[in-house]
């Protein structure tokens, strides 16, 4: 093991419900390895760049043992290793900074398990794996709900009566670290001060919109869970209450969930949930599913610009954001009213400023990278030093 943890190799773990992607970040943080894990119980293989490989895995502690021998054989000592990292998809109200997993952390840390069963469990289990197999080794968590703990409680409470029923029931906000990062490295990127009014768009299988205003997050289209706000891959976006009481109904819990969270969004409407695909698929319901997405991103883009009193950039990221030009050019025709040009960034990638009467607006497209930021954190925490909130 390397004498200084903070200088050692990192292993930055992102694990989904049935996934789990793994970077080793070298000293100066240059990615020593990556390779990802999918359909981990079922039909499971190991990716590693454009190799794919199939292998039983049945759990993510199986998993992340397979990705590690596939390091070793790519020339990475596990040994190596000084610390390891974490993305926890749901800190609670509590976890509100990046955090070293001391046994108080932790158990705080299973206590959000219940608000995010299909996220966090995953993640806990490769904690767990860690602690196994490398007993000592220091493990930081980066939760993906902390960057919006400064969402004012106006904004964040739902109109429900404080009951024992209605305990946690609130908005949380989520792609946390992709913004955080975001508002961390847009200066370098433009050149200029992070704008005051910062509209970011984190658009993929999972979308939301986050108000950034003064570097903090002051309103998420997320609420209580990542179903809520815009269409998404195959959950619904926003949704009234009721119509999920009454689906609950029709097909009980367990069926709801699925329909909501798995057969919805651009699936239910296009049938598929890729927007790639959507779009060379020529089809009236494709054609109607992409429409779907740029109108209701378009709409909550209204309400966050509201709650910033205005809008000084647009930024888009994630792989929809940074890929899909016509799906950008979409939603700034649907924000002409603010003065946006939406030509602007129909083919462009990389940072585009706009000049509107009055005033200057920045819009441009900035990769997400959250295993990045995540090795960032870990090691200013492992350095002794305070994780940003």
């Amino acid at each position: 093991m390397h004498e200084d943890p903070a200088m050692a190799p990192v292993l930055v773990a992102n694990a989904g419900s049935s996934s789990l992607k793994i970077r080793i970040f070298g000293p100066k943080d240059e990615t020593l390895f990556s390779g990802i894990a999918a359909e981990i119980g079922g039909r499971s293989r190991l990716v590693l760049g454009r190799a794919e490989t199939t292998m039983p895995l049945s759990d993510h502690a199986t998993a992340l043992d397979a990705l590690l021998d596939a390091a070793t054989s790519g020339g990475v000592d596990a040994r190596s290793i000084g610390a390891a990292a974490h993305r926890i998809v749901h800190g609670g109200p509590d976890l509100t900074a990046s955090a070293e997993l001391t046994p108080p952390v932790l158990a705080r840390a299973r206590d959000a398990a219940t608000l995010a069963p299909l996220h966090n469990p995953p993640a806990l289990a490769v904690i767990a794996a860690v602690a196994r197999t490398r007993p000592g080794l220091r493990q930081i968590a980066c939760f993906d709900t902390a960057f919006h703990a400064t969402i004012p409680e106006v904004g964040w409470r739902y109109a429900l009566p404080d009951l024992p029923e209605t305990r946690g029931i609130r908005r949380y906000g989520f792609h946390g670290l992709s913004y955080a990062s975001l508002a961390a490295r847009l200066p370098a990127a433009t050149g200029g001060p992070l704008p005051r009014r910062l509209l970011a768009a984190h658009l993929g299988n999972g979308a939301s919109l986050c108000a950034i205003r003064d570097g903090r997050s002051v309103a998420t289209t997320m609420g209580y869970s990542p179903l809520g706000g815009l269409t998404m891959g195959t959950r619904t976006g926003e949704i009234d209450g009721n119509a999920v009481l009454e689906i609950a109904r029709r097909a009980g819990i367990d069926r709801a969930s699925d329909i909501l969270n798995r057969e919805s969004g651009l699936k239910g409407l296009g049938g598929a949930s890729d927007m790639r695909a959507l779009q060379a698929a020529g089809t009236p319901g494709a054609a109607f599913a992409v429409d779907h997405f740029i109108h209701w991103a378009v709409h909550h883009a209204g309400a966050m610009v509201a709650d910033m009193g205005g809008i000084d950039a647009l930024v888009f990221t994630g792989g929809i954001g940074e890929n899909a030009a016509g799906l950008r050019a979409g939603i700034m025709r649907g924000l002409s009213y603010l003065g946006l040009d939406f030509d602007a960034l129909a083919n462009e990638r990389g940072a585009t400023t706009l000049h509107l009467p009055g005033s200057r607006v920045q819009a441009l497209v900035h990769p997400a990278d959250e295993e990045s930021w995540i090795v960032e954190e870990a090691r200013r925490i492992l350095s002794g030093g305070q994780a940003r909130a």
